[in-house]
This record gives C-alpha cells, sequence and structure tokens, in this order.
C-alpha cells in the first residue's frame, strides 16, 4: 500500500511544484470522489485536536511574528473563531449535506426535483497576516465541510507562524489532501494562477484585483474578502462614554490590525470633542501603558510602523489635532499609541486609505441623513457600525446604506458569528462564507430531476398538436 505524500521541511516552493501539488489533489479528487460524512467529520477532529495539542507553540510562534501579540488576545481572536466554527459545523453538517427537496414544474410531473451539494474540488486559500490562524483555518475547515482539498498559502509576513501550520497541517493531512506552500509575494501571484476549482483570496482591494484577474484566465470562482474604511455612526440618542469605550475595545485589538476595525467614526457635530476625549480615556484604561505591556499588539512590520506614523504626522501637518495616549511607545516594540484624530482634512491619507492601524479620525455630521451621505459617497465597506437605542435611526442607517456586515452598538461581533455570513460588497469584497454560507459556497448545488415511470413530457413534443397547445394554453394563457 502507497503512504500519503508529506511535503519535506524546508521545501523550496516554485511554480511547477505548485503545479504539480495541485496536479495530485485534482486526481486523488477525481479517483475518490466526495467524502462521505463520517469522513468530513474526522477531518474536522482532526484541525480540532491539531489546534488543541499546539496551542502554546501557535500562541508563541503568531506573537513572535508581531513582535509582541497578548496570548489571550491570540485565544480570543483567532482559536476561539477556530474552535467554535468546527463545533458549529459538526452540529449542523448532517442537515447541510441532506439532498433538499424541490417541487417540479406542473408539465413535467410526476417527477422528483431534488438539490445535491456537491464538493467543487481542490480550493486554493490565500491567507493574510493579521489574523493568520483564524484566516487561514477557517476558510479549511469550511472547504473540509464541504468536501473539498484544500491548498494553502499564508502571508510571507507571519513565517513562524506560516511554517508552523506547513509542519502541523502536514503531520495532520496527506499533501493530497491539505497542503500548505510558504514562500514571497511572487509565489502568491503563482498560487492565484492555479486553475482552482476556487480561490478564496483575504486582503487589501489593491491586490484583491490582481487575484481575481489571474483567477479569470481559467474561470475560476473567487470568494474576495478585502477591507475599506469601515464606518461607525453614533447618533445623538446614545451615550457617549459607552459607545468610546466599545469603539475603543473594537479599534485598538490587535493594535487596529483588523478588516472589520472602525476605521473612522461619524459624531454629532457639537459631540466631537467629547467623544474624542471619552475614547482616549477608555484607551488609557484598556491599556494603561504601552511598553512592555503584553496586552497591547506590536504593528507586524517597520514598514507598516512607518506607514502608520506619516500617516499620523500628515494628518496633524494638515490641521488634524491629535487627542493621543500620554505612554508613547517606543519604535524598539512596534507599538503606537492610540491616537484619535478631530478637525480631520478628508484629504488626508488616513481618510483617503484603510487604516490598519490604532488611529482613529472623529469627523462631525449636522443630521443622519448627511452621515448617511457621506458613507454612501464612499466605497462599500467591509463593516459599519451603528449606535442608537432608537430603531428608525438604526433603521434609516441599515436600509440606506450598504456594507459586508454590521454590528449594532458595538464592532466587530457580527464576524465572529458562526451562523452569519462574512463577506464584503463592492470594493469591500464578493462572496461571503463562515458556517451555512461557507458550505454552500464551497460546494456545487447540482439540480436532479427524476422523472416518473409513466411522465408525460415526451408527449409535448414535435410534431406539435392539439396537445401541446392545449398545454401552453394553461400555463402561459392566451
Amino acid at each position: 500500500m502507497n503512504q500519503p505524500a508529506r511535503v519535506p521541511p524546508g521545501t523550496t516552493f516554485h511554480a511547477a511544484g505548485l503545479t504539480e501539488l495541485f496536479e495530485a489533489q485534482q486526481a486523488a479528487f477525481r479517483a475518490q470522489g466526495a467524502p462521505s460524512y463520517d469522513q468530513r467529520i474526522a477531518d474536522l477532529n482532526a484541525v480540532l485536536r491539531m489546534v488543541s495539542d499546539n496551542q502554546d507553540r501557535l500562541l508563541e510562534a503568531v506573537s513572535a511574528d508581531f513582535g509582541n501579540r497578548s496570548f489571550d488576545e491570540t485565544r480570543l481572536g483567532e482559536l476561539m473563531p477556530v474552535v467554535n466554527g468546527i463545533k458549529h459545523i459538526r452540529s449542523h453538517l448532517k442537515a447541510w449535506m441532506r439532498p433538499s427537496r424541490r417541487k417540479a414544474g406542473i408539465v413535467f410531473r410526476p417527477a422528483a426535483a431534488r438539490v445535491v451539494y456537491q464538493p467543487l474540488g481542490v480550493v486554493g486559500i490565500l491567507a493574510p497576516w493579521n489574523y493568520p490562524l483564524t484566516l487561514t483555518l477557517v476558510p479549511l475547515i469550511e472547504a473540509l465541510a464541504a468536501g473539498n482539498r484544500a491548498m494553502i498559502k499564508p502571508s510571507e509576513l507571519t513565517p513562524r507562524t506560516s511554517e508552523l501550520l506547513r509542519q502541523l497541517l502536514g503531520e495532520t493531512f496527506p499533501a493530497e489532501q491539505v497542503v500548505v506552500v510558504t514562500g514571497d509575494a511572487t509565489l502568491a501571484g503563482q498560487f492565484s494562477e492555479l486553475p482552482f476549482d476556487h480561490l478564496l483570496f483575504t486582503g487589501s482591494t489593491h491586490v484583491g484585483r490582481q487575484v481575481m484577474a489571474a483567477a479569470a484566465r481559467h474561470l475560476t470562482p473567487v470568494t474576495l474578502e478585502l477591507g475599506g474604511k469601515s464606518p461607525v455612526v453614533v447618533c445623538d440618542d446614545f451615550s457617549i462614554t459607552k459607545a468610546a469605550r466599545m469603539i475603543a475595545i473594537g479599534k485598538l485589538f490587535n493594535a487596529g490590525q483588523t478588516c472589520v476595525a472602525p476605521d473612522y467614526v461619524l459624531v454629532p457635530r457639537e459631540q466631537v470633542d467629547s467623544f474624542a476625549s471619552e475614547w482616549l480615556a477608555a484607551a488609557k484604561k484598556l491599556y494603561p501603558t504601552l511598553d512592555g505591556n503584553p496586552d497591547y499588539t506590536s504593528i507586524i512590520s517597520q514598514r507598516h510602523y512607518d506607514r502608520l506614523m506619516a500617516m499620523a504626522s500628515q494628518a496633524v501637518a494638515t490641521g488634524a489635532k491629535a487627542w493621543q495616549h500620554n505612554a508613547l511607545a517606543t519604535a524598539g516594540e512596534r507599538k503606537i499609541a492610540p491616537m484619535a484624530l478631530t478637525q480631520v482634512s478628508l484629504n488626508a491619507d488616513v481618510m483617503g486609505e484603510e487604516i490598519f492601524g490604532p488611529l482613529l479620525p472623529v469627523l462631525a455630521y449636522d443630521s443622519l441623513d448627511e452621515a448617511i451621505a457621506f458613507i454612501n459617497a464612499r466605497p462599500a465597506p467591509l463593516a459599519l457600525y451603528c449606535f442608537s437605542n432608537v430603531q428608525t435611526s438604526v433603521d434609516r442607517v441599515l436600509n440606506r446604506t450598504q456594507s459586508g456586515g454590521v454590528t449594532i452598538n458595538g464592532t466587530m461581533l457580527h464576524a465572529t458569528q458562526d451562523d452569519l455570513p462574512f463577506g464584503g460588497v463592492g470594493d469591500s469584497g464578493t462572496g461571503a462564507y463562515h458556517g451555512y454560507e461557507g458550505f454552500v459556497r464551497l460546494s456545487h448545488a447540482r439540480g436532479v430531476l427524476k422523472l416518473g415511470r409513466f411522465n408525460m413530457s415526451d408527449k409535448v413534443s414535435a410534431p406539435y398538436g392539439r396537445l401541446t397547445r392545449l398545454v401552453t394554453r394553461l400555463m402561459i394563457g392566451k
């Protein structure tokens, strides 16, 4: 009996090697067909054991890649979503896999119609650096639940985590089922050109366009989870103190390096300074110190650190007022102090691109309609947040804006729900996954019609006569 193939440690990947791995998975899928329910559950349990047995190693690798990231933050933002996702899928997978009955058209009866969900085949996963476990393993478990095989390209900005995942998944699955390939952006470009049956990418809108263009050469369907500038609307009925604390929690988790982090806040004009002051006070309570504080995450790289510092400097130079944490961080730890920015020029870089850091522009509005118009004048974001206890105000914001998802009176938590779809719209992405939507997204819904023994549909055929005309008159009228 042949042993399952494994990728040796230290393997250098190149375009030809990627093609070889892809073709091996494709051949195995065609030879073995769709895995059973029991096999899919076994695969999910294998991922769960892998995470559980190697929790400390995963926590240490992620923190080392960032420079510092709290183990608790990684447990909350990375391990819990994977574990909860597996448990949710296990509870529902049998029902999701069951063919769904549909109604056959009256002309074609007696007949039985149903939808059968089939695996697509080989799914490609291009994972980002900001949540290197969640945004790798959640797409993986959904691909496995749908019966697919998976090739994974993690980010080169988290080399320790990427290498550990390559090692652990290589020990858990044969390469013909799951394989991780590591390398730089050139390899990622080659990866996106493979003729996958589906390609799931998480990252920037700019790179997402490149991925979609590469996938289009093979008509590969894509799910793009991108990002954008996720706005917050604080309505005049809501407590500024409470809103500021909730927004600070979301904004400063992972030091703002979250695709659904609040990017800017729209506040009633007379409350702008009060909000900035309360937000800064909340930030200081969450993180009293920065240097040496294990709870506060470092910026992932020197390039991103320099980008954020330049962004803050430019905002102040163009007229913004900075409300900054008084415990300044040092460049040595690549930590940037939380900063609210008021009186921001709309031409400043902080308003022109996704921030992805602990800087928060606070903008004034004079009416809720003005705030809505401001949001709608910009590309649709991945997330939108509204703070109000007045349902009519919430409904106005929801009904007149577009975003991938929404949390009311909080931030980011919609993205943690296993039973809600997660994805973007417009510039913030295409397609959604998580839970049932992930299973469907990574499956082919195959329509199946079985005609009854005495079916009359063959009678409505050429040469056309009275029966055909009678049927068509009954169905479409005179």
